[in-house]
């Protein structure tokens, strides 16, 4: 299977031409990266401004921004109260998604297999083995399994969808809290690394028997063959943005700092038990203002503009009263040496 361009080329639509005076730079979470990319794109011809986003994982880019290498940092794993205050930094959802399990079998079709919290916890365990193996049998009972060797596919970078994965079995699964916990960097038990959302899609496409998890975008966007998923309420429900949406309802996003807020697991017929958010990080006193100005123009079109295109890739946009208080929040917390704010709606 061949792997799209929209993966693989991680900074094709966002490289800014040199006439641009400011260059607005990113690194950080690659579960964002195809809407960021699309967003990118049609800002770029319609404003004439670049972006410049390395998608090198959540770890990469919290170690870019507080090294000041770049104008914004993006992680799918929020940074706690504590931290953003001793760093200087905010922190803001900028889109939500799903991490979707991903799988390499043959006469298998997409949304055909269901798998439970348990079960896909077991398999990263190394306790499920074989694709016959009874505990998946038991939920597939229409499905036919091989008789074939699993080969699980994790990341090996620092990284915010693994930490929204490893949450969620957690939630789930009390042999994975206590053997191997929540973390963006984790202890493997079993399994193959990739880097990136792009590396676990390559090697899942490439591997016969393989099961991998990604952002929704990278399945949709490469016909890859996901899994439905059982919910906290027994159903089964595939990814996607209704579901990513039924996930996000009830959250009350001003409850953490930073609106951190993690949707894992959430209640309620149709919610997707891998809904996450990914977030931007952003220095309140910016070494750069102007740069960073240009950045709060970009993040205020995409939540203005970028409804439609976040959709087609079954992203869900941020609520608008959400909107609302992250705006908010920019006007009170990111200023200039001066004192004003870099932001105001009229900007």
């Amino acid at each position: 299977m061949k792997i799209s361009k929209i993966v693989l080329a991680t900074a094709f639509a966002l490289s800014p031409a040199a006439a641009y005076a400011i260059d607005i730079s990113g690194a950080g979470a690659t579960f964002p990266y195809p809407v960021y990319a699309k967003w990118a794109d049609t800002y770029k011809k319609e404003t004439g401004n670049g972006l410049n986003y390395q998608s090198i994982g959540s770890g990469g880019g919290i170690k870019q921004i507080k090294a000041k290498t770049v104008t914004f940092g993006a992680t799918d794993a929020p940074l706690t109260g504590k931290d953003l205050e001793e760093s200087g930094l905010v922190q803001f959802p900028m889109v939500m998604g799903s991490v979707t399990p991903v799988v390499n079998l043959e006469g298998v079709k997409p949304g055909e297999l269901v798998l439970d919290g348990p079960t896909l916890a077991n398999i990263y365990l190394g306790q499920i083995k074989s694709w016959d193996d009874a505990a998946i049998a038991k939920l597939n009972p229409n499905v036919k399994l091989p008789k074939q060797a699993i080969v699980p596919v994790r990341r090996s970078d620092g990284s915010g969808t693994t930490y929204n994965f490893a949450y969620y079995l957690a939630e789930v699964s009390p042999d994975w809290k206590a053997k191997v916990g929540v973390s963006t960097a984790l202890q493997w038990p079993v399994g193959i690394g990739a880097k990136g959302n792009e590396g676990v899609a390559g090697n899942v496409a490439q591997t016969k028997g393989s099961i991998g998890y990604v952002e929704y975008a990278y399945a949709k966007e490469n016909k890859m063959t996901f899994t439905k998923m059982i919910n906290k309420a027994g159903k089964a429900v595939a990814p996607g943005s209704d579901t990513v949406q039924a996930a996000a309802a009830n959250a009350d996003w001003s409850s953490k700092p930073g609106f951190g807020v993690i949707l894992a697991n959430q209640p309620g017929d149709q919610s997707w038990p891998m809904a996450a958010a990914t977030w931007i990080l952003m220095y309140k006193k910016p070494e750069k203002p102007a740069e960073s100005a240009e950045a709060l123009k970009f993040f205020a079109w995409a939540y203005a503009k970028g409804d439609k295109m976040a959709d087609s890739l079954d992203y869900v946009p941020m609520p608008a009263n959400v909107v609302s208080d992250i705006q908010k929040m920019w006007q009170a917390e990111i200023k200039g040496a001066d004192g004003k704010p870099l932001y105001s709606p009229t900007n």
